[in-house]
């Protein structure tokens, strides 16, 4: 579904920069449900190599999990083939605005760090996430919950260090994620009441790759932030210079304290939990 980043060629390595940050939100959104957590069916749109689906998994009673690349589903798969024989999740290849799945058929679904990669940006209403939360309301229960896990505009701009680095690229990326008010608002006009919003302060996507901040000259350390996707060439040539004339000079790890500074007020996520009416 993304239309700048090759999901076939990153699934190769996103897990090792990618955490399932948030759990502790996502399992307390799904326990104000009102019934026990081992009998929730649930979609996990868009769910890349698995890594949510994998927590997941251990709680609910079985995953619907859907995603557009294949790369992507044969990694995830890959992780959970004892969960795949046993029933207790499916994986299926497809599009999360049309989803492969009966009516009403779920009692939540979670959406992680996907909804920036419909095709919306400068386009009035926002056709592509009305029609996605259109087909949501249509495969969840009345009463079902939906989990988004998104960034807002402020957690990209103060809450990773090496952003001020590839600073085109962010603001590119910054106008593909809704505000959160636009977003509450599209979701109730598309059967859902937002019921709460979280921030996890101390949740960092990359986990510990994050903290290694030379690491950034390999590719593969990259592979988990779509942002590096929008860089021309020129843009990543400049962003590896400046890396490297600080590893040269010692200065690099003073350089990411003062830039990480801001990230622990702000979080780099936000989870946004609506109810379907």
């Amino acid at each position: 579904m993304s239309i700048y980043e090759d999901y076939q060629t990153t699934s190769q390595n996103y897990d090792s920069t990618r955490v399932p940050v948030g759990m502790d939100v996502v399992l307390g959104c799904l326990g104000t449900l009102g019934k026990p957590l081992s009998e929730l069916a649930l979609i996990d749109a868009g769910c890349g190599t698995g890594n949510y689906s994998r927590v997941l998994v251990e709680h609910v009673g079985h995953i619907e999990a859907v995603d557009l690349n294949a790369g992507m589903i044969e990694q995830a798969q890959g992780k959970l083939a004892s969960e795949v024989e046993a029933g207790r999740i499916r994986f299926q290849q497809g599009s999360i605005d049309a989803l492969p799945l009966d009516d009403q058929c779920a009692d939540a679904i979670v959406i992680n760090q996907v909804i920036h990669h419909l095709e919306d940006e400068g386009v009035s209403g926002y056709p592509r996430h009305r029609k996605v939360f259109t087909e949501f309301a249509r495969v969840i229960k009345p009463g079902g919950i939906l989990i988004i896990n998104t960034c807002s505009r402020e957690q990209l701009r103060k809450g990773y260090w090496y952003y001020d680095l590839i600073p085109e690229a962010v603001e590119k990326l910054a106008l593909k994620y809704m505000e959160m008010d636009a977003l509450k608002a599209l979701l109730s006009e598309c059967g859902f009441e937002c019921r709460e919003r979280y921030a996890p302060l101390d949740a960092v996507l990359q986990g510990e790759t994050y903290f290694k901040p030379e690491g950034l000259l390999d590719p593969a350390c990259r592979a988990g932030d779509s942002t590096f996707a929008l860089l021309n060439d020129q843009e990543l040539q400049t962003m590896e210079s400046d890396l490297r004339a600080m590893v040269a000079s010692e200065t690099l790890e003073d350089y990411f304290r003062e830039k990480d500074a801001s990230r622990p007020a702000v979080g780099q996520s936000m989870f946004v939990c609506a109810v379907r009416s």
